[in-house]
């Protein structure tokens, strides 16, 4: 091999003691297992040293749960730098080194020792050994090649052409019959799976910026719904209560404040709380309910918008709100429940120390408690609701959590989840209709160049591309990019999120791309959510709002995968899991670096629309009234080059009438 890692051993590790830590991870493996993991381990590692770094990678597995090397993180901070810091023979190898860096500065990740970005689980790659081997390669990666990466490990490279993605990435793509937490977890411990959530190991993440705009939408399209606010107003006087501020939670106060309103986040870690505070998308700290409340109270009474973050357990403050009798008009929660026993979520009774010492000490126990939480937690839910709350799932997997808790009254049917659960998910109610079947989803950027004045001029080009008067979500959409500088959003280098659909992506990208050309701004790093329109397939979420018994089907978000492949986009990745937890959900994105060229005009100009609108298809298809609209429209717009097959209706009268005919 000529890319490979030195034999010469890196220094011991050094690490910051105010840096998070992830807990100690379940280790589910058999003493064969345990060997099998230790030479998959040091297969990365030339044989001279691996006298040495057997007992330590065994250690490792032992007292964390995983081998993570961490003999081989680079020493210091890592952060995403100017993209001209970089080495690399083309500009793709160079621009993902800025994002994978930006995925893992402490500013942005939750445990960056552990490569965790945010979720609780969501790792760029699996270990330190494989991030080294893969900056390798794409030092080396050219133009006419592409680096093929497997759940974290670098395959290798392999001879293609300029149109071809740079990179190809997938994470956890189990077999079926695999497809299972107990599986997941002793994958995962062997260093054969990588838990990408849904940005992290795909290196598209921008820190908590990336979801504070769908976080805005969804409860200021909440309020409008559900208490009367007017469609060009806000949440001014209207309260919104949630839990975690942790990596993608943290959007939550930050989104109520833009949004004019007034919210209580809970959240057990008091790092989170502060680092929330050092970056103002918090406004106070309380200590108690009861101090929570008062201070919610009084800025409702005021008329200011304000992020109060409760340093407590959500259900003593849910315990609180019923005991008192408080209204709470929007509730959610965005703990993480893909993953409830691995830490991501905290039961009552516990404090966050106490918790992270249970789950190395007591796994058993922890999860009973965690168990015995999620069901107190429901029925504070089910109180508040029968008040009059309006509780929304934020697509945390917090209900599937709850029922597998053993609360069946959570499912619909009451027996199990085919038929769904009592409360709605946000994008069953909110996102789904009202954005993803129009197209509109979590569109995004990165100046490469890391210069904040690049930004800017991103920003006013952007809204220069928006109609305002074109529809309510265009207006919304205007007033964000027209704000966003004033709100302060970045978290790590300069990245902006916005919500578009097809035309308006389309639109930004290639003005985008016409700046660079014109040296106007350095090169720019494309990219959305994998949570869109069309990106991922998950009945707990993302699909929620199909209703035609095909959002157990994964085939959007691989087809998604293998279009944005064919169509020359960066970089394409496709994952299990993502949010709502292993086996819950497929979801693939897509990273477009932009560098001026007219062979980027073209992929922008093919690739764009299909990535939203083959989402926007499958919705039609299933009779969303919106999103057969949407296809209407693009049928008549694209001239014959594109075209979507629609569905006949079927009135209900019809299909009752023979229903009817048959019983009798």
């Amino acid at each position: 091999m000529t890319i490979k890692l030195d034999d010469r051993l890196p220094p011991e590790p050094v690490f910051e003691p105010s840096i998070r830590r992830a807990p100690k991870r379940e280790l589910n493996l058999g003493e064969a297992e345990i060997e099998l993991a230790l030479k998959n381990a040091l297969r990365y590692i030339p044989g001279e040293l691996h006298e040495r770094l057997a007992p330590e990678f065994l250690r490792e597995l032992l007292t964390r749960g995983r081998i993570y090397g961490y003999r081989y993180r680079p020493q210091g901070r890592i952060k995403g730098k100017p993209i001209e810091e970089y080495r690399g023979n083309c500009i793709e190898g160079r621009a993902f080194q800025v994002m994978i860096d930006n995925n893992l500065d402490f500013d942005v990740a939750l445990y960056p020792y552990e490569l965790v970005t945010y979720g609780e689980t969501g790792q760029v790659c699996q270990n330190w050994m494989q991030y080294r081997l893969i900056k390798r390669y794409l030092e080396e990666l050219t133009d006419e090649q592409t680096l093929v990466v497997m759940s974290g490990h670098p395959l290798g490279l392999f001879k293609s052409h300029r149109h071809s993605p740079r990179v190809v990435i997938t994470n956890a793509l189990m077999v079926g019959m695999f497809d299972n937490q107990r599986e997941w977890i002793r994958a995962q411990a062997l260093g054969v799976a990588n838990y990408g959530q849904m940005t992290a190991g795909g290196w598209m993440y921008i820190g908590p910026q990336g979801i504070v705009h769908g976080t805005f939408n969804t409860i200021l399209n909440a309020g409008r719904m559900k208490l009367g606010i007017p469609d060009a107003g806000n949440l001014k006087g209207h309260l919104f209560v949630s839990s975690g501020l942790g990596g993608m939670s943290g959007a939550q106060g930050k989104a109520v404040r833009i949004a004019g309103g007034v919210g209580i986040i809970a959240e057990v870690d008091i790092s989170r709380i502060k680092t929330r505070l050092e970056q103002g998308w918090i406004d106070s700290l309380a200590r108690s309910p009861e101090e929570s409340f008062r201070i919610a109270a009084e800025k409702l009474a005021s008329g200011e918008s304000h992020a109060v973050a409760f340093h407590g357990n959500i259900v003593d403050l849910l315990q609180h709100a019923v005991d008192e009798k408080i209204p709470v008009e929007l509730l959610s929660d965005q703990t993480s429940c893909h993953a409830p026993y691995d830490g991501g979520y905290c039961p009552q009774g516990l404090s966050f120390e106490e918790r992270t010492e249970m789950l190395a000490s007591d796994k058993e126990r922890f999860r009973r408690l965690v168990d015995d939480s999620l069901r107190k937690h429901f029925g504070l839910i089910k109180t508040l609701v029968e008040r009059g709350t309006y509780f929304f799932d934020y697509g945390n997997s917090f209900m599937k959590a709850v029922f597998d808790a053993g609360a069946k009254e959570i499912a619909r049917n009451g027996r199990d989840t085919s038929e769904g659960f009592i409360f709605p998910s946000y994008v069953e109610d909110i996102m789904g209709p009202m954005l993803f079947d129009y197209g509109y989803g979590p569109f995004r950027w990165v100046c490469l160049s890391g210069l904040r004045e690049d930004l800017l001029k991103t920003d006013r080009a952007a809204m220069e591309c928006i109609d305002p008067d074109r529809r309510g979500q265009d207006r919304d959409n205007y007033i964000w990019i027209r704000d966003a500088d004033r709100n302060g959003l970045v978290v790590g280098t300069q990245a902006r999120i916005l919500y578009q659909d097809a035309e308006g992506r389309k639109k930004i990208a290639l003005k985008f791309n016409e700046m660079v050309r014109k040296g106007e701004i350095g090169p720019v790093m494309l990219g959305r959510d994998h949570h869109d329109t069309g990106g991922t397939d998950s009945p707990f979420r993302e699909t929620s709002n199909i209703k035609d018994g095909s959002n157990v089907m994964a085939d959007m978000a691989t087809q998604c995968f293998a279009g944005n492949a064919a169509r020359g986009m960066s970089l394409v990745a496709l994952h299990n899991g993502g949010g709502v937890g292993i086996g819950k959900a497929i979801n693939g994105g897509f990273g477009l670096v932009l560098d001026g060229s007219e062979r980027v005009d073209g992929i922008i100009s093919t690739s764009i629309p299909w990535d939203v609108m083959g989402g926007v298809a499958r919705r039609a298809w299933a009779r969303n009234e919106k999103a057969v609209e949407t296809s209407i429209e693009f049928n008549r717009s694209a001239g014959g080059k594109s075209h979507i097959t629609l569905p006949y209706l079927v009135e209900q009268e019809l299909i009752d009438r023979v229903l009817r005919s048959v019983k009798e």
